[in-house]
């Protein structure tokens, strides 16, 4: 009978123990439902996915950071990933998509990584920063030696109702087309090899800037406006080629910016303006010389990164206004011409020289 009874207890107890996990009691059968149910969402395979597209956002981030030690040694790539840098956010809505479709937490919170890092570097450049006003007007433009209209580009330009244009790439066979046309609205005009400056104002001296190059194409003009003296510079920088033997070629683009940032180092007037094709970006180390002297009027007072060129389908602002002694009071890119440059114009300020 004793044994009967221990049976009957042992019987009791499991069935006991078997209606408590049945019913989810304890600690133990808590933990295992929240992880079923977890799992049933996909929490934790959320978190064990992506890593992959986790690294690649970490690596986008960096390469952004660290733009300026991607050493230029190889093929110049440091200059050419600067030239282009604001299209490394291209990646993230990649990413994005990437991670969504594979339900990964881990690549959508990496992702925040790069994000910040690009909204840090450029998210200025997207707040509307033009105002109104200002004491004179300036537009420069790379119009291309191969232009096929240039007298319509010369009138676009005069109907910009700038006080002051810098044209680059003027070859001499078309040179009177453009005369003709802007010495309608502009009465003072210099030009030195194949950049010019045609003012409302009168230009006093005016001579070439040796930049290294076998023929003129940088100048330097004093402009004489109600304000005061202003040094103005055009300039026409050696191009850049992206070769497969030999990467992104600029040396000769890099020594002519050496050139052209001890001459304006060297310049007595305060009020300085620089306008011209750089074929390069204000990131890019190489201008290194003349952006650390001058002033970006689109990063002052523009709004968005105002490419400028390929003029179909704009990729990079490798023209450039920059200004040292006046105030930028906005900037902005004009219409397409028949030149494969669009043209840019700034407006500026200044006090009374001191």
């Amino acid at each position: 009978m004793a044994r009967a009874h221990t049976t009957t207890e042992a019987e009791s107890r499991t069935e006991q123990d078997g209606a408590g996990r049945e019913s989810g009691a304890g600690p133990a059968a808590t933990a295992r439902r929240v992880l079923r149910g977890a799992a049933r969402l996909g929490g934790e395979g959320r978190w064990r996915r992506g890593w992959v597209l986790a690294l690649i956002a970490v690596l986008a981030a960096a390469l952004m950071l660290l733009h300026s030690r991607v050493p230029n040694r190889i093929g110049n790539l440091g200059s050419l990933l600067e030239t282009f840098l604001p299209w490394v956010g291209l990646v993230f809505p990649v990413l994005l998509l990437l991670a969504l479709l594979r339900r990964s937490a881990t690549a959508l919170v990496a992702l925040l990584v790069p994000v910040l890092v690009w909204v840090g570097m450029f998210g200025d450049l997207l707040v509307d920063r033009r105002g109104t006003g200002g004491d004179l007007t300036v537009v420069t433009h790379n119009v291309n030696a191969q232009n096929p209209d240039p007298a319509g580009t010369a009138r676009l330009l005069a109907e910009s109702g700038a006080d002051v244009v810098a044209l680059q790439e003027l070859p001499k066979r078309m040179l009177v087309r453009y005369e003709t046309v802007l010495g309608e609205v502009y009465p003072h005009h210099t030009v030195q090899g194949t950049v010019g400056l045609w003012s409302r104002y009168p230009i006093g001296e005016a001579r070439p800037v040796n930049i290294g190059v076998g023929w003129t194409r940088a100048m330097r003009a004093t402009v004489t406006t109600p304000q005061g003296a202003v040094a103005f510079y055009g300039a026409h920088l050696p191009s850049v080629r992206v070769k497969f033997e030999a990467g992104f070629t600029a040396r000769q683009r890099d020594v002519a910016a050496d050139l052209l940032g001890e001459a304006i180092a060297g310049e007595r007037i305060e009020r300085v303006m620089l306008l011209g094709d750089l074929n390069g970006t204000m990131n890019d180390r190489a201008l290194a010389s003349v952006t650390s002297q001058l002033r970006s009027t689109q990063g002052a007072a523009g709004n968005g990164f105002g490419f400028s060129w390929p003029a179909s389908f704009p990729l990079a602002r490798i023209d450039q206004i920059m200004v040292r002694g006046v105030e930028p009071v906005s900037s902005w890119t004009l219409p397409p011409t028949t030149s494969d440059h669009l043209p840019l114009a700034a407006s500026v300020r200044w006090e009374a020289e001191r």
